[in-house]
């Protein structure tokens, strides 16, 4: 029983240490970057718990401020082929395995 205590001790340590957003991939300028990475850490801090909620937050900004037709996917461990308007994807970490990926099709 020990152990795992341990255990999620060093998760939660491991997910404290990793808790800044970290840009996997993205082709965005760098003025639209830094306001999308912003929102996405904003959203996944306000809806920790719901990632649904999360997603429709961004989704909902990034077509007010970008136009429409933008979509976003959350959640750890998913794998994704995505055909997007070029300079308009973004794919980052947050919060140890929280991935965020958003782009925009037309």
């Amino acid at each position: 029983m020990a152990e795992t205590g341990e255990s999620k001790k060093e998760e939660t340590d491991y997910k404290r240490l990793h808790s800044f957003p970290l840009i996997r991939h993205t082709d965005m300028p760098e003025e639209m970057r830094v306001e999308t990475m912003e929102l996405c850490v904003t959203a996944c801090e306000k809806f920790a718990t719901n990632n649904e909620s999360a997603a429709k937050m961004i989704k909902e900004s990034m077509d007010k401020k970008f136009g429409s037709s933008w979509h976003v996917v959350i959640g750890e461990g998913f794998g994704f082929e995505v055909t997007h308007e070029v300079k308009n994807l973004l794919y980052m970490f947050f919060g140890g395995s929280l991935a965020v990926c958003v782009w925009k099709c037309s």
